[in-house]
């Protein structure tokens, strides 16, 4: 198989995959976005720990808001200017449902950068690691940016692979392909989760990642073997050397660049996120199970402050 072949059965695939009857708890948080960036919201895309639970009252929501423009979505310089160096910005929000409340995490994009940033011109792995992963399209403005959506998830899924095949053995059973490069992915970040939380990742939608991954190889630039062994599914892929090679110098330094890119996206959100560092004290506590404590100069100050704090988490273990 080579990578002449059309996208179309996959865009498809993953079209069918985001469709899904949301409940009324997203539903509220989907207006109360509409209503904060009106006018310019092109899509929103929820994903993680509540899609894969269905219950958006465990913990935190998370969903990407699709702008069509900045400063159309803000109404401000500063905001729209942080979004444009170093994209996305983190928000929360609340919103009232039944007497209970739900709460979610989101971040903001162009429509623009989600496509560069799944591409294969992006060299970090932030964008097109997340969207590699199944998600819901909890809203689309029309029929063509649901396409575009559709074709962006599709890309995500491509570049994923290309980038991760090249560092795994020849030979590769395909939930080794994902439990592996979805660690990869993981440690390109600062991340606190644990080492078998890709496993659980591939687990949870193992039929998803098999068909899509069927159909992704074929598109793929690699001469790519499929066997079929039983109920376990096998791949082949046929890499050059020096693909290999620069695969593995890729890594290397992906991982570097984003533990600088994770520590400036932390200090932003402390800013964007409202209570942004006890959240993330409360998120780091939650996955390690190391106590977190936040001084109150670093409440007050943490763009100063709060560099010391993260470089003492790191020399604990706590980041990985």
């Amino acid at each position: 198989m080579t990578g002449s072949h059309s996208l179309q059965p996959l865009i498809t695939l993953l079209a069918e995959s985001t469709r899904r009857t949301f409940s009324r708890e997203l539903l509220a948080l989907r207006e109360a976005l509409l209503q904060r960036y009106n006018g310019a919201v092109d899509a929103m895309l929820f994903y993680g720990s509540s899609l894969r639970s269905g219950d958006a009252l465990d913990g935190l929501v998370d969903l990407y808001v699709v702008v069509d423009d900045y400063r159309k979505a803000y109404g401000k310089t500063l905001p729209a200017l942080f979004n444009r160096l170093l994209p996305p910005n983190v928000y929360y929000l609340e919103v009232a449902v039944g007497g209970r409340r739900v709460r979610a995490k989101y971040a903001v994009i162009t429509m623009r950068d989600l496509q560069c940033g799944t591409s294969m011109r992006w060299f970090h792995s932030y964008l097109w690691g997340r969207f590699s992963q199944p998600c819901g399209l909890l809203y689309r403005r029309d029929a063509e940016t649901g396409q575009q959506v559709h074709g962006v998830l599709a890309q995500a899924l491509l570049t994923f692979l290309t980038r991760v095949l090249p560092v795994l053995p020849e030979r590769l059973e395909c939930a080794a392909i994902w439990q592996q490069g979805l660690a990869l992915s993981y440690r390109a970040e600062l991340r606190t989760e644990k080492p078998e939380r890709a496993i659980h990742l591939y687990e949870a939608w193992q039929d998803h990642y098999r068909a899509a991954t069927s159909l992704a190889m074929a598109a793929l630039p690699f001469e790519v073997q499929r066997e079929q062994l039983e109920s376990r599914l096998f791949y082949t892929v046929q890499i050059a050397r020096h693909t290999r090679r620069l695969g593995r110098a890729g890594w290397l330094l992906r991982r570097m660049q984003g533990k600088l890119l994770s520590l400036l996206r932390l200090m932003k959100a402390s800013f964007t996120f409202q209570g942004g560092i006890d959240y993330i004290a409360w998120k780091l506590e939650r996955h390690t199970g190391i106590p977190v404590e936040v001084s109150p100069r670093v409440r007050r100050h943490p763009l100063i402050y709060g560099w010391g704090m993260l470089w003492r988490l790191y020399r604990r273990g706590v980041f990985r």
